[in-house]
Formats: structure tokens, sequence, C-alpha cells
């Protein structure tokens, strides 16, 4: 049987940053499951769509990433959530990670290196899914 393929909503209140975001998910075989561009509209998006992973903003309209984050977790403790950020502030990642995401990336990294790092997460989330 093929392994199934991963799902992903891309959060970001930036139309350049969704269409990167969506470029880099598709070249790695992945699915963009949906966008949002406000944390109210992630939070909804998440409910309906129950996606493999949310790459979501921090600096998010009408609630803060760190806002949607708590209220997907806290709707639904087993989402995977990787926060993306042009912070480098450090006290704003650890908020997020002690929140219950479980990674974050730099938006100023080179796209070989986002691409790393998101095929890594999925890869760790689909094989979680798969020994469970």
């Amino acid at each position: 049987m093929a392994a199934r393929e991963a799902r992903i909503v891309v959060v970001d209140d930036e139309v350049h940053i969704r269409y990167l975001a969506r470029n880099i998910i598709r070249a790695e075989g992945y699915v963009v499951a949906g966008e949002a561009s406000n944390g109210e509209d992630a939070v909804e998006l998440y409910r309906t769509c129950r996606p493999d992973l949310i790459l979501m903003d921090i600096n998010l309209p009408l609630k803060t990433g760190d806002e949607a984050l708590a209220e997907i977790l806290h709707e639904f403790p087993d989402a995977k959530v990787v926060m993306l950020t042009m912070v480098a502030d450090t006290e704003t990642v650890k908020r997020c990670l002690e929140l219950g995401a479980i990674d974050y990336i730099l938006k100023n990294n080179s796209v070989d290196e986002i691409r790393r790092m998101l095929r890594e997460t999925v890869e760790s989330i689909m094989h979680a899914e798969v020994a469970s």
C-alpha cells in the first residue's frame, strides 16, 4: 500500500510567504490542504480540514499565531503545528514551543533549508502515525 500524502495547511498574512510555502510543499510531494491569512481563519480551517501539519506565522491579524496555536491545541491536543517567523526573538519562539508547537522555521532561511526542515518534520509525523 502506498504511503498517504501529508496534508499541510499554510497560515500567513503575507501572500508571497504563502506562495513560497505552497511551492515548497508541492515540490516535496505533499498536499496543500488549505490556506489562511489570519489566526481566526487558521483555527476554523484546522477544525474543518484536520491536516497532518499546520505551518503558521506568529504575527497574524485578528488572532496572533500563538493565540491560534493555543486554541487549536486546546481543542485538538494531537495537532502538529510548526511556527513560521521572521522574529528571531527567543522569548516568542520559546513561548510557542512551550504552548505545544513542535518546531519553528525562520522565514529568512534558504529555500533548501526550509525544504529540509519541512521534509524532516513531515517524515517524523508520518512515521509516528504508522507506528501507532
